[in-house]
């Protein structure tokens, strides 16, 4: 009689357990690389409360900003492995996961406006590219927009002659060393977190970026030099484990969709104006100084720069290179 009331309360307090279990939050954790005032930071914090909100706290979101969880090199491995469930990388990071494509976006001034940006990333294109994701285990979510790059440098840099000879940092991407090569320049491939030190202590002597990513990484303190090209662009996917979103409850995956598309619509609508306000306080630091390219030098670094799109063709894809040339000509540029 004893063991039958025994077994009684060891049923009874596996049936809690497994109830408290089943209660538990489902836990998602957001890495990423950059700083929390950025707009991929709030794009992060962002989702979190609105997906948290939409499923009354049966997802609690972990959000792991300044590379506190993963590095540049390693995230996209711990995305695949499951060691974490969300990442925004730069879609840069995507050619050397052997997805070349993306590698698009590398290509320099291939987008005139961001109008032509976002009919490329919210149209077909954006979608057949989040598609070559899945065969590595990973689903394309959204993309958030994070602004065009800028060049700074220990010189003035003005005309492209002027990058002859400079290390410039780059993330790895083949096109970003074509760019730079293109320009006489001699790139170096880095993690983001280490940028900083390398510009301070002269390993590197340049790198680009948006104002916004400069500012708060306080490059610009250790940069004597800005050049306001927008030359490049930078946009970030976000992206989680294919098996992890997959296996998730079916109203759960829907309300996490929800709160994903509006979050990109709130970062996507900063990302301008943070990084003007982000140039902004550059100039006031009063440690770089801002010069904006005018009309004729843009010229003369597009013409300087246009071979890389004929020489990445081959790797990217000519009628990808096309098929983006066709929404900015629909738009009217040339």
């Amino acid at each position: 009689m004893k063991l039958n009331k025994l077994h009684a309360a060891l049923f009874a307090a596996l049936i809690a357990s497994g109830s408290a279990f089943a209660q538990s939050p489902i836990v998602i954790k957001f890495s990423h690389v950059v700083a929390n005032d950025t707009p991929k930071g709030k794009g992060a914090e962002r989702f979190k409360e609105l997906a948290e909100k939409a499923t009354n706290g049966r997802v609690k979101v972990e959000v792991y900003p300044n590379s506190t969880l993963y590095k540049d090199k390693e995230e996209l491995e711990a995305l695949q492995l499951g060691s974490v469930q969300m990442l925004a990388p730069s879609l840069a990071k995507f050619g050397p996961l052997g997805v070349k494509e993306f590698e698009v976006f590398d290509l320099p001034y291939i987008f005139p406006s961001r109008e032509v940006l976002y009919r490329v990333t919210e149209g077909p294109i954006g979608k057949s590219l989040f598609k070559k994701l899945e065969a590595k285990g990973i689903t394309g979510l959204a993309y958030w927009d994070n602004g065009f790059k800028d060049m700074t440098a220990n010189k003035p840099l003005r005309t492209p002659a002027d990058f002859r000879g400079l290390k410039m940092r780059i993330q790895s991407s083949k096109v970003l060393d074509a760019q730079f090569r293109a320009l006489g320049a001699n790139p170096q491939v880095m993690a983001f977190s280490e940028v900083y030190q390398a510009l301070q202590t002269g390993v590197v002597d340049g790198t680009e970026n948006t104002p916004s990513n400069i500012y708060t990484q306080k490059m610009h303190e250790v940069q004597s030099n800005m050049t306001v090209s927008k030359h490049g662009y930078i946009g970030y996917a976000v992206i989680v484990n294919k098996k992890f979103w997959d296996g998730l409850p079916a109203d759960i995956r829907t309300a996490l969709e929800g709160a994903m598309k509006e979050a990109t619509k709130y970062t996507n609508a900063i990302a301008e104006q943070e990084n003007a306000q982000a140039l902004e306080n550059i100039k006031k630091a009063g440690k770089t100084n801002v010069y904006v390219l005018n009309d004729k030098e843009k010229a003369e670094w597009r013409k300087a720069l246009q071979p890389v799109h004929t020489q990445m063709a081959g790797r990217i894809g000519k009628d990808l290179i096309d098929s983006v040339n066709k929404e900015a000509a629909a738009l009217g540029y040339k």
